[in-house]
């Protein structure tokens, strides 16, 4: 498998916010990756060496407030403006309606896709979203507390070294679920050193909390009737967060999409088994007329 880092750049978005971009490299038809809350976008990395080994160009990003991109600028982090994000960066690297394009997220990586299709019909031809954090009802709800929020502001935001974090996070759950490479990318590339010797996270607690608090704002159920192109939904068979009742709701909300869900697997299932979502993610851009050249 190859194990080559990413080129990575920033450019300035429309918005006006700093996003950093991961060229990893590959031949063939393009994947763009869209992480989840919390995570960022070279925490990818198995999966895009998988990806490539397939004969895939891959693309990831960071989302604001997250990696090496900009924070938001007013701390809102409104679910529409992460849309606008991979939106920014689809039409960056001109990828934009690309035929053989997959665009492929996790968790509000796969909402943020979902919105864009909705609002930009035609960027994305095909989407593999694993759990879209999309709640299946009619009308938006209000910013609200909940435990994924609680839990993030009690996060500990500095460690004395990367080690020490990696040592912890993988000891215990939720992140000790992660593949060995997945979880030392996270580690690895989502802190940042500071002056005093010791390494703090890039996605700030605070910052988490609020984007957890504001999910439930997006109000897209209601719209999915108006993604055009093929949609593959994916969870884990043990997720508490979008389950599969939950996901199949959301394939029947869907014009063109199949539900594939995964045995003994959880909410981070891309991250848990990085080859199952490459093996899922080659075979549904095939099977949506995307070959690898």
């Amino acid at each position: 498998m190859s194990r080559s880092a990413p080129t990575s750049h920033r450019f300035v978005a429309p918005s006006g916010i700093g996003l950093a971009v991961h060229d990893w490299g590959g031949e063939g038809s393009p994947v763009l990756l869209a992480h989840p809350t919390g995570f960022h976008g070279r925490a990818w990395a198995p999966v895009a060496a998988g990806l490539i080994d397939a004969g895939r160009k891959v693309w990831s990003f960071d989302f604001r407030g997250h990696g090496d991109s900009d924070r938001s600028p007013d701390g809102q982090y409104r679910w529409e403006e992460f849309a606008q994000d991979a939106l920014a960066v689809t039409h960056h690297l001109d990828l934009a309606g690309v035929p053989g394009l997959l665009a492929a997220g996790h968790s509000k990586g796969a909402a943020a896709l979902l919105w864009g299709a909705v609002h930009e019909p035609g960027t994305y031809p095909r989407i593999w979203a694993f759990e879209p954090i999309i709640l299946p009802f009619e009308s938006p709800i209000g910013a609200t507390d909940n435990p994924l929020s609680a839990g993030a502001r009690r996060r500990r935001g500095q460690w004395p070294s990367r080690d020490e974090a990696l040592a912890s996070y993988g000891s215990k759950p939720p992140l000790n679920a992660l593949s060995p490479a997945a979880l030392g990318a996270y580690v690895e590339y989502g802190m940042r050193d500071r002056a005093d010797g010791t390494v703090e996270l890039k996605c700030r607690p605070e910052d988490e909390a609020t984007i957890y608090m504001m999910g439930a704002t997006l109000g897209l159920f209601p719209h999915l009737d108006r993604v055009e192109g093929p949609v593959l939904v994916a969870c884990g068979e043990t997720t508490t967060a979008i389950t599969p009742d939950f996901a199949a709701l959301l394939v029947e909300a869907l014009p063109h999409a199949t539900l594939e869900v995964w045995k003994g697997r959880g909410h981070f299932g891309p991250l848990e088994d990085p080859g199952q979502a490459v093996a899922s993610m080659v075979r549904f851009a095939e099977a949506q007329g995307s070959p690898k050249r």
